[in-house]
């Protein structure tokens, strides 16, 4: 089995390097032959970059979450360009819109979500898309903006409806382990029925834990849970799903292996 965990922050599961390092080596005793690691914000990223840069099979993605839309910090956009062009850094993420929680006002989020869009066009990286409760903009952002490399909806949360048009985009949609849960109809309707090719798997951790490890904190030696259950939803074996997702991931990241 090879699993490839497309979203999982690293930095928040632990802040300890050493804990850092054992959970991802554990993560590839379990099967995930490869982890891109997601951080909200640039100081995250190039300390845990440091951390884990003994662990080759573990890639990076760097981007200003909306989280993070009132401080992105000093120089913010030259420091993307001067991380992308580090070894393993595969895509410029998360990126994106957050309604939920509020962060700064609409514009400026809009605002940050864009740049780094442009970024993405000119650096030739796809990009790590976070949306909760912003659909309709990060759609017609998107459809204007998206890179011409492509990028993820990440810990998808929209319909199958939604999904229909972002398809018609260079986009993948990433299920997270939220997919598994029971209430979750809209997102099982969507790992059901849309085209397989598109499809990318993802822990989130420590976040969206797998309905079968409820009660603990995530980590991504934990997405074989979700990979069953898509693939039970899917009427696949194990390994064929597995198998397809693997090379979508290295197909969305520009991979070769």
């Amino acid at each position: 089995m090879q699993l490839f965990d497309t979203h999982a922050h690293i930095g928040l599961i632990n802040e300890d390097p050493i804990e850092q390092l054992i959970i991802v080596q554990e993560a590839k005793q379990s099967g995930v032959k490869h982890i891109v690691s997601i951080c909200n914000n640039l100081h995250d990223f190039f300390q845990v970059y440091q951390n884990l840069s003994s662990a080759p099979h573990v890639l990076h993605s760097i981007g200003v979450s909306p989280s993070e839309v009132q401080n992105p910090g000093k120089d913010w956009e030259l420091k993307i360009e001067e991380g992308t062009k580090l070894d393993r850094v595969v895509a410029i993420g998360e990126i994106g819109l957050d309604y939920y929680r509020k962060f700064g006002d609409r514009d400026s989020q809009i605002e940050l979500f864009v740049r780094q869009l442009e970024l993405a066009t000119r650096l030739d990286f796809p990009v790590i898309i976070h949306n909760r409760e912003a659909g309709a903009d990060v759609f017609d952002i998107l459809s204007e903006k998206l890179p011409p490399k492509g990028g993820i909806l990440h810990c998808y949360s929209e319909n199958w409806e939604y999904a229909k048009k972002a398809l018609d985009l260079n986009l993948f949609i990433s299920f997270a382990g939220n997919v598994t849960y029971r209430n979750a109809r809209n997102l099982q309707e969507t790992a059901k029925h849309m085209p397989i090719d598109r499809m990318l798997i993802e822990s989130e951790s420590p976040f969206m834990i797998p309905a079968l490890y409820r009660g603990k904190r995530n980590k991504p030696s934990y997405l074989h849970a979700t990979a069953e259950f898509l693939a039970e939803l899917r009427g696949l074996s194990l390994e064929e799903l597995n198998e397809q997702l693997y090379r979508n991931s290295l197909t969305v990241f520009g991979l070769s292996e």
